[in-house]
């Protein structure tokens, strides 16, 4: 299976942009679709189910012509009752082809992430075709380097970087996400760009890092969608995506694509590279998930039967061949690059 597609939000998980980039990732999921969200990055807020089954709610509005199976996974915080090392707590993921991870802390889902079973497995998922998406204060964990942004813009300390979850250290890249770039809460009197810090303090930020850092900036309601197998990236939403190479960026506007050889030289890890536990990798791999939401061999021979049909234009032999695939509980959904099966 080819490895998963990988989507960074600057913000505005739950607005139209959003739900855009979501339908689009949707769509390129040839199999029912099943949605993981992580509560980590708010594991610290009381209401941290509350935050993160929003964003369940709006995906199960949005891509409900897709019929999602969704799960909200608790993984709060290490050695607690809700730790991201319990296979009970991480089991969806398991069985999950899209996972998503979203608003809170950057500096908390880094350390209650970090090593954890739950980190693992959603590596090992994304190798595996699971389609990954990160926004808000998990965009900024992944990175080689995080911004402590609450650290610095509420507490007061000092611009700093903390090693992040270096997502991309697997894939030989040395890259650090910025969401919030163009931010302009502050108005006139106050720089709130670059993720509430201004652009000062991003300046001093940016000159901590190692020259080989590429640092994403991610405009709001803006996101860029990644695609590692074909080295391809791909700007959505209403504003532009930086690339900020020694602090000079350059901006691609929404629309645009660019060549993931721009963030550096990718190497494809064999699986059990980058210390992927092998226990963890078997655990994946023999997940056996719920057959009954998957199509049996029959269903996919019948689709593509349908597909030529619809390729040689007999519209006859489709639709008694669309009958035929109904009958036997699942619905074929035609799309501009093939079909997609889900459960009637």
């Amino acid at each position: 299976m080819a490895i998963g597609q990988i989507a960074f939000l600057g913000s505005g998980e739950t607005s139209l942009a959003g739900g855009r980039i979501f339908e689009t990732l949707a769509k390129r999921i040839n199999e029912p679709l099943r949605i993981a969200l992580l509560e980590t990055p708010a594991g610290f807020e009381l209401n941290s189910s509350q935050v993160v089954g929003k964003v369940g709610e709006f995906m199960k509005t949005r891509l409900q012509n897709y019929k999602p199976v969704v799960d909200v996974v608790p993984a709060r915080k290490k050695n607690s009752a809700f730790s991201p090392d319990d296979p009970e707590i991480v089991k969806p993921l398991l069985y999950a082809n899209m996972i998503f991870m979203g608003p809170g802390s950057p500096t908390y889902a880094i350390r209650n992430l970090q090593g954890t079973l739950a980190w693992d497995v959603i590596r090992a998922r994304h190798r595996l075709g699971a389609t990954l998406i990160f926004a808000s204060a998990a965009t900024i964990s992944i990175g080689a380097h995080a911004l402590p942004v609450y650290e610095i813009y509420k507490v007061g300390q000092d611009v700093h970087a903390v090693n992040g979850l270096n997502f991309f250290g697997d894939f030989g890249l040395h890259i650090s996400f910025i969401p919030h770039w163009n931010n302009a809460e502050g108005g006139a009197d106050l720089d709130t760009s670059r993720c509430f810090i201004g652009m000062d303090r991003f300046a001093e930020w940016c000159d901590l890092l190692p020259a080989e850092n590429q640092t994403v900036g991610l405009d709001e309601h803006t996101g860029l969608i990644v695609d590692i197998e074909t080295g391809q990236c791909e700007v959505s939403g209403v504003s532009s995506v930086s690339i900020v190479r020694e602090c000079d960026p350059e901006m691609y506007p929404a629309g645009s694509k660019f060549n993931l050889s721009e963030l550096g030289e990718v190497k494809i890890p064999s699986p059990l590279e980058k210390d992927i536990p092998p226990h963890v990798w078997d655990m994946v791999v023999s997940a056996s998930g719920a057959e009954d939401d998957k199509p049996s061999d029959e269903v996919i021979a019948l689709a593509k039967e349908r597909l030529a049909a619809r390729a040689n234009k007999n519209w006859a032999e489709s639709d008694r061949l669309r009958d035929k695939i109904s009958a036997l509980g699942w619905t074929v959904q035609d799309a501009k690059d093939g079909y997609k099966l889900v459960r009637s």
